[in-house]
């Protein structure tokens, strides 16, 4: 399973402008200027040399494509799993935004359509996107699937696209749905699943075959690990930035009206019509094969 199309062709279909956009956009005040939406390959080249030798840039573009070709296994495979953890169904989403657009009802009136998710298929959201966080990290650098430690410790260095995307972990499938206590919470629910809780879960099912672990059982074990391992972490980010849902809520009140009134509806609205992990993660995929080709340059 990997990704058809190239890092070219990924990075230029990415939109401009949209939910996923505006919600990260709203969270740059947590990673002041680390996040430019770059929709251009050629761009994000140029912006990741720094250097305005267009030769330079241009064997930079050839040799980065190369390794995308040549490396299925790590940077095509970390794509599929990026667009995969955010493939549930957008129906939903895609037929509010366009409601929304004509104004035939008001946000307030469509997230009465909405039913909030139950605390344990939170929980199980939450850990599974931090474990595609981790196989991806792995992936592209190369590594075991399971090697958590090596994530724990880049996460402290995460910037630009991938620094944008913990901050909507944490604020989106953490804060927002399950409150300020969202990592014990998911933590005590992952800890009491069984393999049933967990097979049941659409979003597991499709990307089961990239979590490291023996069986369901071991997967769990990984999801636990997982997070358990950037617990520390989560808090003090949380704490650095005196994040809170309802802090959260009013920032995304700039693109959702009356998004500071009914938080659980308010995170089923951005599950179903973001895709951060692919957006952003495809940004990413592209900016570390660039970096590798400047380097070995």
């Amino acid at each position: 399973m990997t990704e058809t199309r190239t890092i070219e062709e990924l990075v230029n279909e990415l939109p401009s402008d949209g939910v996923t956009v505006r919600m990260l956009q709203a969270l740059d005040f947590v990673a002041p200027g680390q996040w430019k939406n770059t929709v251009n390959f050629d761009q994000l080249v140029r912006e990741t040399t720094g250097d305005p030798d267009e030769g330079f840039n241009f064997k930079v573009r050839v040799r980065a494509l190369r390794h995308w070709e040549k490396s299925p296994e790590g940077y095509q495979r970390a794509a599929f799993v990026f667009r995969t953890i955010d493939t549930s169904d957008k129906a939903l989403g895609a037929a509010a935004l366009a409601n929304l657009a004509a104004g035939k009802f008001s946000f307030l009136s469509f997230l009465d359509k909405i039913t909030p998710k139950a605390d344990k298929a939170q929980a199980i959201d939450l850990g599974l996107k931090l474990a595609a966080e981790i196989v991806t990290f792995c992936l592209i650098n190369g590594l075991p699937g399971d090697s958590i430690g090596d994530f724990v410790k880049a996460l402290k260095t995460y910037e630009k696209d991938s620094a944008i995307r913990m901050a909507a972990l944490v604020s989106a499938d953490g804060l927002i749905p399950l409150g300020p206590d969202f990592v014990e919470v998911s933590l005590k629910t992952l800890e009491k699943l069984s393999s049933k809780d967990l097979e049941s879960n659409s979003t597991y099912q499709r990307i089961k075959d990239f979590i490291p672990g023996s069986g369901v059982i071991g997967q769990l074990g990984f999801l636990n690990n997982g997070l358990g391992s950037v617990k520390d972490w989560i808090g003090g980010f949380v704490k650095e930035h005196n994040l809170t849902p309802e802090l959260l809520s009013g920032k995304f009140a700039s693109f959702l009206s009356g998004a500071d009134r009914k938080l659980d509806y308010v995170a089923g609205f951005l599950d179903v019509t973001t895709n951060y992990f692919e957006h952003t993660g495809t940004q990413s995929i592209a900016r570390s094969l660039v970096t590798r080709a400047m380097m070995e340059m």
